[in-house]
This record gives C-alpha cells, structure tokens and sequence, in this order.
C-alpha cells in the first residue's frame, strides 16, 4: 500500500503541479526505505545503506535547505510508478492462443543453428519491451519445445543480449524513464537512434558467436537430410496487438501535454483491458493482474528499495555541484571533451556492472549531475550514449536479475553465463562509441 501510495501522489503531483505535495511524496520514499530496508539481504541491503548514509552525510556538509532532501528523495519515483503499471502491457501477450502461435512460429521458422539464434534473440527483445524479465522464461519454453542439442551457451547469450536490446528502446523500463526524465528529452525523440543501436546489436551478437555457429550448422547439416521450410508469417493478432501498443504511446505522446510516465500509465490501464475484454479473454486479464498485485511486485521490493536510495544518493551527489567539475578533469586528458567524456561514461558503466553495481547507480549520478553542453554534446547524444551503455552492462553483470534467472533456466553458475558476453559487451561499447560520434557529434 505503501509503494502504491507513493505512486498516486506521484501521479496527482504531474497532473496538478501543486509544490506542496513534494515534501509528501519525499517523506513518503523515506518511510518506504525504512519500511523495506530490513527485508533486504547481502548486497543490495549494504548498496542501499551505503547510498542513504552517504546521501545523507553529502546533504549535511551542503547544508542543504529541507526541500532538497525532498526532491532529492523523489527523484527515482518515476521508476516506481512504472513498475506498478508498466507490465500490465504485458498481460495480453499471455493470451493461450498466442502462444501456441509463437511457439508453432517458432519450430516451423527456426531450424538452421544461425536462425534459431538470431531469431532467439530478436524476439526475447520484442517480447522483452513489453513484458520485461518475463520474456525470458517465455522465449525459453518456445526454443525448447523440443531439444537443443549443443546450443545451450550460445542461446543463453541470444535470450540474454535480446534482453539487452529490449532496454535501449523500451518506453516502459526504468532505464528510458529515468534517462528521458532526467534529460527532459521525448521518447519519440530517442527511438529511432534507439532502433538504430539496436539492430546494430543483433549484428554484433551474431559476428561474435559466428564461428561457434558455423561449426553447429555443420554438425546439422551432417545429421539431417533436406531442411524442411516454414511459414514466414508472423502470429498476425499478436502482432498488431505490440504494434498498436508502440502507437498508442506515440500518438499519445504527440497529442496529450503530460509526462511520458503518465502517458504510460493511462495507456496501460486502458489499453491491455479493451484488448483483453475484445478477445474475450478477461480471465486471462484477471489471472495476470492477480499475479502482478501478488507476486510479482512483492518481489520487486529489493530494487525498489534500492532504485529509491539511489536516487536520494544521486540528489545529494547534484547538491555538491559534481557535474561542474567533470569537464575541468576531463580537460586533462589529450582528447577532445566529447570522446573523453563518451569514454568515462561506457567505462563507469559497464565496469560497475562487471562487480554487480546496478547500472542504475552511475546513470542516475550521471544523468542528473552532468549538464551535456558542459561536455559539448547534445541531450539526445547524452541518452544515447548512457541507454547503450546500460544496455550493453547488463549482460556481463553477476547480479542482473536476468543473468540470475537464466543460471537457473540453464541450471549453471551465474559467472558461466555472463562470461561468454564479455567479448560481445566490449566490441559493443566499441560499436556504441563510433555510432554516437557518427551520428549524433556536432
């Protein structure tokens, strides 16, 4: 009740401007903290102490006024709110017709070793966008519906780089909330450099592991007779129901004056429920949203917790005016500002994930603290720049809740599975640095 309380003075705040709620919904995040703190274990519980102690004494030293502890406290409660509405786009997908369709798709289209994986792949990333970690699991019993035989590690790494994927584009995760939000910038704005980066992911994964899948293609071809062919077609209901989703949030965004997260919200509310009541398919609907009150969102406690005191932390790091410094050390290195600074921020990123931070930690600081101009680079190159490196840190992170669920899927320890992302996160970072350089510099 607590999360949701936060979550509706959040939205009563953005639709009415009224300043007086802010010290509500900061006290709120504060009680949420305390409340949640002693149901966290290991790490994320000393994260989530080190980032309020830390804040804390930052804002004391400042000596800073009662309403920035406040705003500072709300900064990370966009991400909260989208997690209690966000998934509901994903309700729909579930619809028992359409997965038989998926899974049906998936055997007749998917049986040479480079299709199955590319194609793995590509669809945990559309079905990622809209229902988050679930995709996995979901994509997971498509592929093995029947055997596998010598493909386990390279579709780990195609479920979880597909995932990746999804978080570069995505209007309903954290990372384009927090990024948009913090920058001031649309989504629509984002995405088809987004779109762009994430194609360029599906030919990077597949140049990596090629060799890999050249050797299982001639295993294949040694054991089978002529390849039978498939059926291109796309389960045509499923696909129109993602399409129109990505519609809806566009044309709302175009014609409703409100924040992308407000937008999201309605949308989810409304959208996933006509669909569902239109197929006939509210027990479905009813099933899901049970599932999400009472499972789904329990267990998301430890990264709202954590999301929250990352913020505050972000807030106390604004307050010491951090961001103003960085071009002065930046000036010290024999480059120019823009590929220095590009540089330190895929390195900050992705080197924290290597040791298990949440990239969630320096994008927050990051996004929030740094003013692009002071780097000479755009906002839009700012976004891009930081939901690439978000994207590419998440595969070779020991404590993302994707790599987790897939150790388990796989049944193999969490560091087998984020290994062999190593190359493909590095050669990314590379691909990610030319891209905005290319296509967003000055």
């Amino acid at each position: 009740m607590l999360i949701f309380s936060i979550a509706a003075v959040y939205i009563v705040q953005q639709l009415t401007q009224l300043e007086m709620l802010t010290p509500v919904l900061g006290g709120l995040v504060f009680l949420a903290i305390a409340i949640l703190l002693p149901n966290l274990k290991g790490v994320t519980f000393w994260l989530t102490v080190s980032f309020m102690v830390a804040g804390t004494v930052l804002m004391l030293l400042q000596k800073v006024e009662a309403s920035v502890w406040f705003v500072s406290a709300g900064i990370n409660v966009t991400i909260v709110t989208l997690f209690l509405f966000a998934p509901l786009f994903g309700l729909p997908v579930r619809i028992p017709e359409y997965v038989e369709a998926l899974k049906h798709f998936y055997e007749e289209n998917f049986r040479s070793k480079a299709a199955l994986f590319i194609g793995t792949q590509f669809f945990t990333q559309i079905m990622g966008v809209f229902i988050n970690v679930g995709s996995i699991p979901v994509v997971y019993q498509m592929i093995f519906v029947k055997p596998q035989p010598g493909m386990s590690r390279m579709l780990a790494n195609a479920l979880n780089r597909g995932f990746a994927g999804a978080i570069l584009w995505s209007p309903y995760f954290a990372a384009m909330t927090l990024v948009t939000t913090a920058l001031e910038l649309p989504w629509s704005s984002v995405l088809p450099y987004m779109l762009g980066l994430a194609f360029l992911s599906l030919v990077v994964s597949l140049a990596v592991d090629f060799r890999e899948l050249r050797r299982a293609e001639t295993v294949q071809t040694q054991q089978e007779s002529t390849p039978r062919l498939g059926s291109l077609v796309f389960p045509i209901g499923l696909g129109i129901y993602l399409i129109s989703a990505i519609i809806t949030i566009l044309i709302l965004e175009r014609l409703v004056e409100l924040p992308m997260v407000i937008l999201i919200c309605m949308a989810a509310v409304l959208f996933p429920l006509i669909w569902c009541m239109a197929k006939g398919a509210m027990t479905v609907y009813r099933q899901g949203l049970k599932n999400h009150v009472t499972v789904t969102l329990p267990a998301l406690q430890k990264e709202i917790t954590l999301f929250l005191a990352a913020g505050f932390f972000s807030g106390s790091i604004g307050a010491t005016k951090f961001g103003a410094s960085v071009p002065a050390m930046l000036e010290h290195i024999p480059l120019s500002v823009t590929i220095t600074f590009s540089l330190f921020t895929v390195l900050l990123i992705g080197g924290s994930s290597l040791i298990g931070l949440h990239p969630i930690v320096p994008v927050t600081i990051l996004a929030g603290g740094i003013d692009p101009a002071s780097v000479q680079i755009s906002p839009l190159y700012f976004a891009v720049l930081l939901l690439g490196s978000w994207s590419l840190s998440n595969p070779i992170s020991p404590a993302s809740a994707v790599n987790n669920l897939l150790a388990g899927l796989f049944k193999k320890p969490v560091f087998e599975v984020v290994v062999p992302n190593y190359k493909f996160a590095c050669c990314m970072a590379i691909v990610l640095i030319i891209y905005v350089m290319v296509v967003l510099a000055d």
